[in-house]
């Protein structure tokens, strides 16, 4: 990887996202998908960061550990890092839950802002993500150029930020980060799959940075047999 102040952004591994046609929320991973997290720590195993941050829910938790163990490091858990809010659909058929997705992306565009019914709104989604990312590096010395400018001013170019989040985070994240006016489906032009990785580094522009897409769901360190979505 390039040095600089990256932001390193790690898709969970697959999830047990039903059990028996049973929806589970908050679910553990799978046996591929334990697999997949220590397939993603040997590929981390000489990489070093200077902060980690994970989302408290139980899938990037355990996405992370074999990562922090392979690089020998402590993790921060943060609740902004979590994935859109869904309704409580525990125990719910998951051919339901399907269609209520299959519903839900049929909707008028506006009205895919609200999200789920019964859950997050994509607003308040975005809120939460960005303003969280935003109050973490500034503690690091990483603040707006400018307001309403995608250029950043940057105290130690230096430093690596991993994070272990999710589909619909790591894809606001990297928009947010380019400076791209964000859509309430950001998951579905940034597509990532379960154990992979990308890479945001800034470049520098004048008397600022601006964030770099350098890598989006690399997802190289997968056999084909266990790239899943």
């Amino acid at each position: 990887m390039l040095a600089g102040m990256e932001l390193v952004l790690v898709r969970h591994a697959e999830p047990e996202w039903a059990r028996e046609g049973l929806s589970i929320d908050n679910p553990s991973l799978t046996d591929r998908g334990r697999e997949q997290a220590k397939r993603l720590a040997e590929r981390f195993v000489r990489e070093r960061f200077d902060t980690v941050l994970v989302s408290t829910m139980t899938r990037a938790r355990e996405t992370a550990e074999p990562i922090l163990h392979a690089i020998e490091a402590e993790a921060v858990y943060e609740e902004w890092l979590e994935e859109i809010r869904m309704p409580d659909w525990t125990g719910t058929p998951s051919a339901e839950v399907d269609e209520a997705f299959q519903r839900a992306r049929a909707r008028p565009l506006e009205d895919q802002w609200h999200g789920m019914p019964g859950g997050e709104s994509f607003w308040a989604f975005h809120e939460r993500v960005t303003t969280g990312l935003e109050a973490h590096l500034a503690e690091v010395g990483v603040t707006p150029y400018e307001e309403d400018s995608p250029l950043w001013e940057v105290d130690d170019p230096a430093r690596r930020v991993l994070i272990v989040a999710h589909a619909g985070t790591n894809a606001t994240l990297i928009g947010h980060m380019l400076g791209i006016q964000p859509l309430p489906w950001e998951w579905e032009r940034f597509v990532m799959y379960h154990a992979s990785f990308s890479v945001l580094q800034p470049i520098r522009i004048g008397g600022a940075w601006s964030f770099s897409l350098e890598r989006l769901g690399d997802r190289e360190h997968l056999p084909d047999d266990m790239r899943t979505r």
